[in-house]
């Protein structure tokens, strides 16, 4: 297909494919935003699919100069789609932005930079988790790894990011819920595996935690140059991309690793440095019974 086709002459051709397992490819650029054509591939992604997205970079008969002319030429509204091949949402978009204003290259963190993870519960959508890294002296957060996998249990999650560090996680109302199965409270399932969970839910300071008040903070983040990612972490940017609204309401689909951004922003407080998070030293004195002198080690 040369171009998007409606949802029904999609199913229907694929269908023609059955008797002899025959492909269907389709070239087009997502001007209908998220259509049930592009969600089926972009977010369903049902097995034997595959999505290649071209950019006008990768156009390379093109000079430096003719893609400026090129971007230039579009309307800010569907540029993203027509020189990244990202679905155009429009006015939908939650964040406005290229992800080319957020992606920095990775570099390591300075021991001295408080850290935070944040976690998002799944079990049929997926378990999520991001660390952030908090520079304080420019007050510029860092998201320095993410992980997003379906019908994940807590110690499968866990055993996915504690290779990242022992740092405090952040995490939803959701997870004051209790088990089915065990009775326990889903948080304390995750804190039960060695992860270091935070002992309450994610709030801002003034104890609420609105997702709107919390959207507008990463908004404001992310404009100001105060809200960066690691150019490496592709779910992110997927997700960041076909982040939108509908009739003014967050779609709440595929936004795992947003929701886990934004508990990690708002818990941001109880990020710890290295050495906030080394074991206290105590301090043990001996005497024999009588004797003058006693032995003292930590």
């Amino acid at each position: 297909c040369d171009e998007e086709p409606p949802s029904s002459i999609y199913v229907e051709g694929l269908t023609r494919t059955n008797a002899n397992g025959g492909m269907v490819m389709l070239t087009f650029t997502p001007l209908l935003g998220m259509s049930d054509v592009v969600r089926r591939f972009l977010m369903d992604k049902p097995p034997g699919s595959y999505v290649v997205q071209m950019g006008i970079d990768d156009v390379e008969h093109y000079t430096p100069q003719q893609r400026e002319q090129i971007i230039a030429s579009y309307a800010p509204y569907e540029r993203d789609a027509r020189i990244r091949g990202i679905p155009a949402l429009g006015s939908g978009r939650v964040f406005p932005l290229s992800e080319d204003d957020l992606k920095v290259q990775s570099f390591p963190i300075p021991d001295h930079w408080p850290r935070i993870g944040g976690l998002d519960f799944g079990w049929d959508h997926p378990s999520a988790g991001v660390l952030l890294a908090w520079d304080r002296d420019g007050d510029v957060l860092y998201v320095t790894a993410c992980h997003r996998a379906k019908e994940q249990t807590p110690m499968m999650f866990s055993g996915a990011v504690k290779p990242w560090g022992p740092w405090p996680w952040a995490w939803p109302h959701d997870g004051l819920q209790h088990d089915k199965g065990s009775g326990e409270q889903l948080a304390s399932l995750y804190r039960n595996t060695g992860l270091n969970v935070l002992p309450q839910r994610a709030t801002f300071e003034d104890g609420t935690n609105g997702v709107e008040a919390g959207i507008a903070q990463m908004l404001e983040r992310m404009q100001t140059g105060r809200l960066k990612v690691f150019a490496h972490l592709s779910q992110w940017f997927e997700e960041f991309n076909l982040y939108h609204r509908k009739e003014g309401l967050i779609v709440k689909e595929h936004d795992d690793l947003m929701a886990a951004t934004r508990y990690a922003l708002m818990m941001r407080r109880a990020a710890k440095t290295k050495a906030e998070l080394k074991p206290a030293r105590k301090l043990y004195v001996v005497s024999a019974p009588g004797s003058q002198t006693s032995w003292m080690g930590t």
